[in-house]
This record gives structure tokens, C-alpha cells and sequence, in this order.
């Protein structure tokens, strides 16, 4: 059996292919003005790689937030769900799921089958978010990549940045700067600042081990050693963070495939 899952994004479009549960290749890209469109782009790419066509999956589901706009799908999941499948699947021990997108965060628990316990959600502003880190990035005239590492180079006390807002916090950013502090420092700040407000999400949801990052967040290195040194944890990352949604998309479509042959057999056996 082979299923497909693909994770619409705000700024990324995913896409997992699988074959009875067992990854055979993955595309990632960024998201195009419809998702209709970063859909079929980031599917083809990824068959293309296989050597596939569309016909030859037997199941795809879709998720993220622009999975109602893709009409070639077989069925649609929240993130949510996505996200605690294939993290759980990833690694069986996880128990918190934390997925920090470009424009929202997520906090999730799950049980041993990555099924969703309780989740919390940041919707309403940038400052939880990867739109946040941008926006430093822009502000500082850095390359996103360069904002973990060197956030991690501070040499003075950790320079104080709103986490309510990132307009605020690009604000107190370059008034920092005006003042001449250490763009190192200043990065500190502003990362802890972020981890503070992802913190509050976790205690919200409620913190179980083992907890994997997931979003393209997690590839940053200044955010997840603070959130580790935060909980006095370490964290799991999968080998591609960013592909964790489309990955629970494509084992739930195994799922649903599998269900829907158990019930032709019963009904046949009841023939």
C-alpha cells in the first residue's frame, strides 16, 4: 500500500511518501500564492524522484493550513493530529509534541499510540513564531541560519526584548542598537524572550517526556538549547523536523487504507 501525506504550510509545502509504512522519499518547498499549486509541485517533485505517478498511491491525505484548498487529496487532518502521529511514530517515547511554524505554535500531548491528549495553540501573534525570527533577521540585516549560533555568543547579561508582540520586539531591538549593544547580546535577548513565551504554551498543555520539536524552528540551535536548558531536558528532533506533519499525514492515510480493506472483508465474509 502507498500513501502520500502533504503538509500545506504558511511558508513550507511537505510532502512524505510511503510504502506500508516505510518511507520511500520526500519533497520540500516553498509555499507558492495557492496551495493548490505548492500541492501538485511538491507531489511531483517528490515522485519524480521515485520514478512514480500520481495513480500509483492508493491514499493521500492532506494537512496544514491550506488543506482544504487541495482538491486531489482522499481526506484532510488538522496539523495536529499529523504532527502527534508522526512524531510519536518517529520515536515512540514522545509523549509532548512542540511544532513552531512561520506563523503559529503548537504545544501537544499524545499517549503511546499518537493519539492527541491535549493541545494548545498560538494563533493571534508573530512573537511565538518562525514570522518572529524573520523579522530579527530583517532587522538586523542577518541570514536566518546566523541567528541561532550567534545568539549563543553573548558576552554580557541577556539584553531585556518583548515576547508580547514582534513589532515590539523589532522595536526594542533597534533601540538597542542605537544604544551600540552587542548585536550577540541582543540576539540573546531576543531569544530568550521566544523561549519564555514557548514555555508558557508547554506548562499550558502540560510537559511529559519525551518531547520532540518539530517546524523549521527546531533547525535552530540558539532556540532549542535554551528551551533543553528551560526544562532540564533533552529534546528529540527528527532527521528532518520540518517534514514530522506530512509524515503522521502519511502513516494516517496507511491507517485509513487499512480499515477501509478490514471492512470489505468483513462485509464480504458476511456475503
Amino acid at each position: 500500500m502507498i500513501t502520500a501525506g502533504i503538509d500545506v504550510g504558511s511558508l513550507s509545502t511537505k510532502v512524505v511518501i510511503m510504502q506500508n509504512g516505510r518511507e520511500l522519499g520526500n519533497s520540500l518547498i516553498l509555499t507558492m500564492p495557492d496551495s493548490e499549486s505548492s500541492a501538485k509541485t511538491a507531489l511531483e517533485k517528490a515522485l519524480q524522484h521515485l520514478k512514480m505517478s500520481r495513480c500509483d498511491i492508493d491514499h493521500i491525505i492532506g494537512t496544514g493550513y491550506g488543506r482544504i484548498n487541495i482538491p486531489f487529496v482522499n481526506g484532510t487532518v488538522t496539523e495536529i493530529s499529523c504532527h502527534a502521529r508522526g512524531a510519536q511514530a518517529l520515536n515512540s517515547r514522545v509523549r509532548t509534541i512542540l511544532d513552531i511554524g512561520g506563523q503559529d505554535c503548537k504545544a501537544i500531548r499524545c499517549d503511546e499510540k499518537g493519539k492527541v491528549v491535549n493541545f494548545v495553540m498560538n494563533d493571534k501573534c508573530a512573537a511565538g513564531t518562525g514570522r518572529y525570527l524573520e523579522r530579527i533577521a530583517t532587522t538586523i540585516n542577518y541570514s536566518l541560519e546566523e541567528l541561532g549560533p550567534r545568539s549563543l555568543l553573548g558576552v554580557n547579561k541577556n539584553l531585556p526584548i518583548s515576547n508580547t508582540c514582534a513589532v515590539f520586539a523589532e522595536g526594542d531591538i533597534l533601540k538597542l542598537i542605537r544604544r551600540g549593544k552587542d548585536i550577540n547580546d541582543i540576539l540573546a535577548g531576543a531569544f530568550d524572550s521566544l523561549v519564555r513565551r514557548i514555555r508558557n504554551l508547554l506548562d499550558r498543555v502540560g510537559i511529559e517526556e519525551l518531547l520532540c520539536i518539530s517546524g523549521g524552528v527546531a533547525k535552530n540551535v540558539g532556540i532549542v538549547k535554551r528551551l533543553e536548558i528551560n526544562l532540564g531536558m533533552k529534546a528529540f528532533l527528527a532527521p528532518e523536523p520540518q517534514l514530522v506533519g506530512a509524515y503522521g499525514a502519511a502513516l494516517i492515510a496507511l491507517d485509513r487504507l487499512k480499515a477501509k480493506k478490514a471492512k470489505h472483508e468483513i462485509h464480504v465474509a458476511n456475503v
